[in-house]
């Protein structure tokens, strides 16, 4: 969740000679799985690869994970200012930074590498050389003829390119009759004005009675003008050329106008045809992309974004579901566990009585004496006739009542169970359940815990982290665990035994971000009543009896839904009273009795 170390390199840093970023690298948290959550990894980024570790020491070991950053999308959270997914097709990758200042430059460096990376940059295109553009020119050039109407140009388009041409065609046409026609009436009027002169010339003929000729050179006869051709110029006939020419001209562009209507009929039948493969095809994209939608849902369906928070996308009837699921799955790996492990019998070590009777003089001393007292004054206050309690469950000899109460919108439920349990003492059931050498025989919910602090022979301090149940966020409590004997002020009364829990703050184990701090007051009250045995008998198991009141206020901290809760309180709480007195009866059986 944090970014522990300065990342090295920068966004800006690159090198000179290859164009290329530096290595960028650095500690981001990484989501990895329902169960650990966000883990800090070293995480890398070079070459386009963006690379993590499990931390910077083991990089000789090799990458746990990479993705190529070319197709990847990068996505900074709406609502949380750390964290930025990055998605490569159907991987995603959930990564927290310290601030949102490293989230950016994260995001910065990442997408100066997607830009050198080869793909249509500006720098890759420079090391490609000149002679690349050149030839990708000369080849777009000639393949652009052929290539037009390929790309999907519609007919139409080419259809009124024809209609064009055939109008140029038209007016080049006319210029050309129009040429034709001015030769035709050239020629014409010189063949006019040589039929003139060679009338002329015969009348002149006729008027000389002797006959005179014309001679020539070698003293031959002839005409001044022979007589001209009926097709003109080097026997070319304009006018039979022009309409010929006229009437081809004609032919063809009856022939074009005639195709053209056709290939406008044609692309009528055409356009339905592809109208119909669109939406064959826009249907088939339509299912891809619902599938593709199930698929992520389903394969992401354990991210961050459907876990317990203000933003999830996990609804109420889901949430509920999940934890029900994984509690489920929980109690069968434990009655596994249970019918597997063989319990090593300890020593009980019990201190004398009048060190659970001594008041203590740690700092906490007086705050461990006002819960005791209100606990006394309280929590022994038969709740039978109050209205404000609810029955919730009742079996046998045990009762469970709860009080509805909701703060801010996180429930705050108060909770009191009484129960009574044979062959056992008030001392053996508070000595087993304040005892932390065998805290993990009979609790089920805590993954781990250690002692911080041990304060006297009769308080301690506490820390303890419980097992995840998916989607709800894993929690850890801080608390303070005291055991103390009330001696009875009526002889004809029982002595009282009280473990008492409650939370409370130490240096040595301050709240991080990857558990939600619960805060808790919980305490075990119970009394030993002994029936006198028969005759002169000792006092066996058979004789005693241990009424016990346990009452627990949780403020669970978070976004879970009020009714998950209240549902996964009745569940549990009746569960953990008979898990763990049969356990301290299985534990005294045989022993000796410990009043």
């Amino acid at each position: 969740m944090s970014e522990k170390s300065s990342s090295s390199g920068s966004d800006e840093d690159v090198d000179p000679e290859s164009g290329q970023p530096v290595e960028f690298g650095g500690v981001l948290s990484k989501w990895t799985n329902y169960i650990h959550g966000w883990q800090d990894r070293w995480v890398v980024l070079k070459n386009n690869t963006l690379s993590y570790y499990k931390s910077e020491d083991e990089r000789e070991y090799g990458c746990r994970g990479s993705l190529c950053l070319s197709k990847a999308v990068i996505t900074p959270h709406e609502f949380d200012e750390c964290r930025f997914d990055i998605s490569v097709n159907d991987s995603v990758w959930y990564l927290r930074a310290e601030d949102p200042e490293h989230r950016q430059q994260w995001i910065e460096s990442i997408e100066l590498h997607k830009a050198e990376s080869g793909y249509g940059s500006e720098t890759s295109l420079r090391r490609h050389g000149s002679m690349l553009s050149l030839t990708s020119a000369a080849s777009a050039l000639s393949s652009t003829s052929t290539s037009s109407f390929k790309k999907g140009h519609r007919l139409r388009e080419k259809l009124a390119e024809m209609e064009t041409f055939r109008d140029i065609l038209c007016r080049q046409v006319d210029t050309l009759q129009k040429y034709f026609d001015s030769c035709a009436d050239a020629v014409s009027k010189d063949e006019f004005q040589r039929d003139t002169e060679e009338d002329e010339d015969e009348f002149l003929t006729t008027a000389r009675p002797d006959g005179e000729h014309n001679h020539n050179n070698n003293g031959s006869k002839e005409k001044l003008f022979s007589p001209a051709s009926p097709k003109g110029i080097n026997g070319i006939d304009f006018k039979g050329e022009a309409i010929t020419f006229k009437a081809t001209t004609a032919g063809i562009l009856s022939t074009l106008s005639h195709c053209i209507e056709l290939m406008v009929k044609r692309e009528d039948s055409w356009q339905k045809r592809l109208d119909k493969e669109l939406e064959k095809r826009r249907r088939a994209e339509d299912a891809y992309k619902s599938a593709m939608n199930e698929l992520k849902k389903k394969s992401h369906y354990g991210g961050p974004d459907y876990e317990e928070g203000p933003n999830s996308l996990i609804n109420e009837d889901e949430f509920f579901d999940a934890v029900e699921a994984e509690l489920d799955r929980q109690d069968k790996i434990e009655e596994q566990c249970q019918s597997e492990k063989v319990r090593t019998p300890r020593p009980a070590l019990v201190s004398p009585a009048d060190v659970f009777s001594s008041i203590g003089t740690h700092q906490f001393a007086n705050k461990v004496e006002e819960m005791v007292q209100n606990h006394m004054t309280y929590s022994l206050q038969d709740v039978g006739g109050d209205a404000n309690w609810q029955l919730v469950i009742e079996e046998g000899e045990m009762k469970v009542y709860r009080r509805e109460v909701e703060e801010n919108g996180i429930v705050l439920d108060p909770l009191k169970a009484t129960h009574s349990v044979k062959g056992v003492t008030g001392h053996e059931v508070c000595h087993y359940f304040w005892d932390t050498d065998v805290r993990n025989d009979w609790e089920t919910t805590i993954d781990n815990f250690n002692v911080v602090e041990t304060l006297s022979d009769n308080a301690i301090i506490v820390y303890q982290t419980h097992r995840r149940v998916w989607p709800a966020s894993q929690r850890d409590v801080l608390y303070l665990s005291a055991i103390r004997k009330i001696l009875a002020t009526n002889e004809n009364d029982p002595d009282t035994w009280l473990v008492c829990n409650f939370s409370v703050d130490h240096d040595k184990a301050p709240p991080t971000n990857r558990c939600i701090r619960a805060k808790i007051n919980v305490a075990m009250i119970c009394q030993t009543l002994v029936s006198p045995p028969e005759g002169d008998k000792e006092i066996s198991r058979d004789n005693i009896l241990c009424k016990i009141t346990y009452v627990a206020n949780v403020n669970p901290g978070g976004w879970a839904p009020a009714s998950v809760l209240r549902a996964v309180a009745k569940r549990e709480y009746p569960k953990f009273l008979k898990r763990f007195t049969s356990y301290v009866q299985d534990k005294t059986a045989g022993n000796p009795i410990l009043f």
